[in-house]
C-alpha cells in the first residue's frame, strides 16, 4: 500500500489507517475469545498493508490499548512496522469521584497521567502520535503546548495532533505550540461533508496537516443495501455508490473510501471493521483511481441537487 508523510512530520504512514476501537468488542464488551479476536483483526490490517493504527485511551475502557500491547509482545518486530496513535482528553462520569460529570480535560495533570497509562497498557516507551480527543472548552493553549513540549523532550511522544477541532481551535493551539500539529481527526464521509465547506480541509492544506476521517462509511449506512435504508439521503447516496461500483468493477465501500482519498488534502480514512475479509476488501480503495466526474457524481447524490 502507498504511504504518505503524516503532516509535516518525518512519520510515514499508509494511506489508510486502522481504527482499533472495536478490538475489545462492541462498546467495550469483551469478546469471548479474549484478545485473540482483536489481534486477528490487527494482523489482517497489517497483512493488507496498513501500518497506521488509531487508538484512544477510552476505547474499550482501555482494553483496546492492552490488546495492541498483547499483539506487539506476541509478534517481535511488529512494532517497527507500525505508527501507533492514541488519544486522550475524554473523562467518563464518575472519574475520579461518583459525582464527577462526563467531561473533557486538557489539564496538564490529566494529559500526563493519560500518556503514562497508555504507555503501560501497550508496553511502549514512546507513542508515535498523541491526539487530543475532543475540544475542552476550558483549554489553556499555553498549558497544553507546555505539556506537549515536555512529553516530546522526555521521549514519550513523537508527534501531536487534535481530533474534532474547529479551524479556530487548531489555530489557537498551534500559535502556542512551537512544533507543527500534524493531524486533525474529524468525521468525514459522503454523508458528512461539512469539512468541504467549513474550512477544516482548507486549513489542513494550508498548514500541511493530515486530515484523518473517522466513520468514513457514514456510520455503516454507506455499506447497507440501499433498499433497507429509510433515510432519503442515505438511500440516494448508497444507490449512487452501487452504480459507480458496478461501473468500476468493485464494491460500494471501496468507492466510498476512494472518494475520500481523491481529495487533495490527503485525507486518511480510518477503517473500523474487525472482519478480516472486509479489511482486505476495503484496503483495495488505496489503488482505485476515481475520476473527477465520479467524485462529483457522488457528491451530487449526497447533496440531492446539482452544485450551484
Amino acid at each position: 500500500m502507498d504511504t504518505r508523510s503524516l503532516g509535516r512530520s518525518p512519520l510515514e504512514v499508509s494511506v489508510l489507517a486502522y481504527g482499533a476501537w472495536r478490538l475489545a468488542g462492541s462498546e467495550g464488551k469483551a469478546s469471548i475469545e479474549g484478545s485473540a479476536y482483536g489481534i486477528r483483526a490487527l494482523h489482517a490490517a497489517v497483512d493488507a498493508g496498513i501500518t497506521f493504527i488509531d487508538l484512544a485511551d477510552i476505547y474499550g475502557g482501555g482494553r483496546c490499548e492492552e490488546i495492541v500491547g498483547d499483539a506487539l509482545r506476541q509478534s517481535p518486530g511488529l512494532r517497527q512496522r507500525l505508527v501507533i496513535a492514541t488519544k486522550c482528553g475524554i473523562r467518563r462520569s464518575g472519574d475520579p469521584t461518583p459525582q464527577a460529570p462526563f467531561r473533557y480535560d486538557f489539564s496538564r495533570e490529566h494529559i500526563l497521567r493519560s500518556v503514562e497509562v497508555s504507555l503501560k497498557r501497550m508496553g511502549l516507551h514512546e507513542i508515535d502520535l498523541l491526539m487530543l480527543h475532543r475540544p475542552d472548552y476550558l483549554m489553556d493553549p499555553a498549558e497544553v503546548a507546555g505539556v506537549f513540549v515536555d512529553l516530546r523532550q522526555a521521549g514519550k511522544v513523537r508527534e501531536f495532533g487534535v481530533s474534532n477541532f474547529t479551524p479556530s481551535q487548531v489555530t489557537a493551539l498551534q500559535k502556542a505550540f512551537p512544533h507543527p500539529l500534524v493531524v486533525n481527526q474529524v468525521e468525514i464521509s459522503l454523508l458528512q461533508t461539512a469539512t468541504l465547506d467549513d474550512g477544516t480541509l482548507n486549513q489542513c492544506l494550508e498548514l500541511g496537516m493530515s486530515p484523518m476521517a473517522w466513520s468514513p462509511l457514514g456510520r455503516g449506512a454507506l455499506v447497507q443495501d440501499p433498499g433497507s435504508l429509510t433515510d432519503a439521503r442515505q438511500r440516494r447516496t448508497a444507490e449512487a455508490l452501487v452504480a459507480v461500483a458496478r461501473r468500476l468493477g468493485t464494491t460500494p465501500s471501496v468507492v466510498a473510501l476512494a472518494w475520500l482519498l481523491r481529495h487533495l488534502s490527503g485525507i486518511i480514512p480510518i477503517l473500523g471493521t474487525c472482519t478480516p475479509e472486509r479489511i482486505a476488501e476495503q484496503a483495495l480503495a488505496a489503488t482505485l483511481p476515481l475520476s473527477r466526474e465520479d467524485w462529483y457524481e457522488l457528491l451530487e447524490a449526497s447533496r440531492g441537487s446539482r452544485l450551484p
